[in-house]
């Protein structure tokens, strides 16, 4: 029987989420949200806020129109994304251990792929500022038809890549784009940020990046379920 490689046994990409998974970029929404809501003479509480993580742009824009803000959805989505961009060219909070497990799939050669909800506006701006040659595509709120915790997003990254979902990771913080990952078929690594990642089946689960490294992200893709919590 001929000898596996290396190479081989590595996944055959890792689809990152954004929001709160490689960057801390939550904090940013949620103030924006509470400077928005404010600004309409409404009320928003840090619960309000929390229940957004995740969600599609439009999806979080009805409910903060629901909650007093007189814009319509695509006017609320860009008030906001101006706000978070110009937060992230400020400064962009690198979740710890991110840059330099992106360095060490890059150089692994693994193919990365962002997979977020926010637009290709604020995801251009990040990656612009992260290390070069890492991200092969971007698939953003914008160019999905359906947003998480539908697979669309998940199965679109794969198929531009070019490979099977099932030997792709996903790397989540919310509950949503967890369910989005598992929906298409990715195994899963779930690693906390703002919200609890939630005890699912066939879910691995870290309480940072810096616990994680290429052979965890090689032993998830191969089907363990891991526990780095």
């Amino acid at each position: 029987m001929p000898e596996t490689s290396p190479r081989s046994a590595l996944p055959a990409a890792v689809l990152w989420d954004m929001d709160g998974t490689i960057v801390d970029t939550e904090p940013y929404w949620i103030a924006a949200e509470h400077e928005l809501v404010e600004a309409h003479g409404g009320s928003w509480s840090h619960e309000q806020a929390l229940q957004l993580v995740g969600n599609p742009l439009l999806t979080s824009a009805e409910i903060l129109r629901d909650a007093g803000v007189d814009l319509e959805p695509p006017q609320i989505v860009d008030w906001l994304l101006e706000r978070v961009i110009a937060q992230v060219r400020v400064r962009v909070p690198w979740q710890p251990g991110a840059l330099e497990l992106l360095g060490d799939l890059a150089a692994a050669g693994v193919p990365c792929a962002l997979v977020t909800m926010s637009y290709a506006s604020l995801a251009e701006e990040v990656v612009a500022q992260g290390p070069t040659d890492v991200f092969r595509t971007l698939v953003t709120g914008d160019q999905v038809t359906e947003g998480k915790p539908h697979p669309e997003p998940y199965l679109t990254a794969a198929a531009r890549l070019g490979v099977d979902p099932a030997a792709c990771v996903a790397v989540e913080d919310s509950p949503t784009g967890i369910a989005s990952a598992m929906a298409a078929g990715v195994p899963t690594l779930g690693v906390e940020a703002v919200v609890p990642v939630p005890h699912l089946q066939g879910l691995s689960r870290a309480a940072s990046l810096t616990k994680v490294d290429v052979a965890t992200m090689t032993r998830i893709a191969a089907g363990e379920v891991l526990d780095l919590t």
